[in-house]
């Protein structure tokens, strides 16, 4: 059967700047570097965004074009700070491989394959997987049109622009034990905004109860932390696909080790099938 991973991360692009300064949250990527090692995968958002600050820095000014070509710009530029901010807090034993995944990869079996058995490559040399959306070579057209053709054909289809979502499958491609989303709040919240009405547990007896579970809980979940954001309904739903085939999911505020997320000393959402 392969590989089996202790450990899918994913962390989203608010939880790695500090708006209020127009910076990096160079706190998390420390607390990260700590805790990342072989054996787990790291799915990071934040190139667009990073992009952004960075040009801003260097030029005192925003992109002002084409949306779809200024956040492909932005993200090609962001990519390479992303990395290195990474490889500065990462322990110098462990290695680092950036892995640029686009829609095509997972919904192709061969591709698929290509990218499950580079992951269990790198488990096993010691190196830790850095995983983004290839959002710089990614044509929203092209792609719109490739899944519709997949969906007539009546193909399950994987669009992985959101990273909940391309987290989610990589979870599932390699079987991971736990799926941790990191995000800008303590948790799935029951009325929108209100931390006080944080959902600790999900958990079902089986996949069916597990999904009535989480489709009520959808029904309270509106809106998002930035524009663009599928939000917490669309981090159910991904988080459901892993949950119901045996693997763990809890989201989580960022400011939190992940340690302290996995072992349940800090508030947060876990959704799964109970032991």
């Amino acid at each position: 059967m392969g590989y089996r991973f202790e450990l899918v991360g994913k962390i989203g692009s608010m939880a790695l700047i500090r708006p209020e300064d127009q910076d990096m949250n160079y706190n998390i990527f420390s607390r990260l570097g700590t805790e990342l090692k072989p054996g787990m995968i790291w799915v990071t958002s934040g190139a667009t965004e990073i992009g952004r600050l960075d040009y801003m820095k260097r030029t005192g000014c925003e992109l002002c074009g084409d949306p779809e070509q200024d956040k492909a710009d932005y993200s090609a530029q962001g990519q390479a700070v992303l990395m290195q901010t990474y490889r500065q807090f990462v322990p110098p034993e462990y290695g680092i491989r950036q892995i640029l995944v686009e829609h095509t990869h997972f919904n192709d079996p061969e591709k698929r394959e290509h990218i499950r058995t580079l992951l269990e490559r790198a488990a096993r040399q010691k190196t830790i997987p850095i995983v983004n959306y290839n959002d710089p070579v990614s044509d929203e057209e092209n792609r719109k049109m490739e899944l519709s053709a997949r969906r007539k054909q009546g193909e399950e289809v994987h669009e992985c622009v959101d990273n909940d979502e391309t987290a989610s499958v990589i979870a599932r491609l390699v079987r991971a034990k736990t799926l941790v989303l990191m995000t800008s709040t303590e948790g799935i919240y029951r009325v929108p905004g209100d931390p006080s009405t944080l959902v600790r547990d999900v958990i079902g007896r089986d996949p069916e109860e597990l999904e009535s579970q989480v489709r009520a809980l959808q029904e309270s979940c509106v809106g998002a932390s930035r524009a663009g954001a599928n939000g917490a309904r669309a981090k159910l739903e991904y988080a459901l696909e892993c949950a119901r085939e045996g693997t763990t999911v809890i989201i989580g505020h960022a400011r939190h080790r992940i340690s302290d997320l996995t072992e349940g000393r800090v508030p947060c959402t876990r959704i799964g099938l109970r032991d």
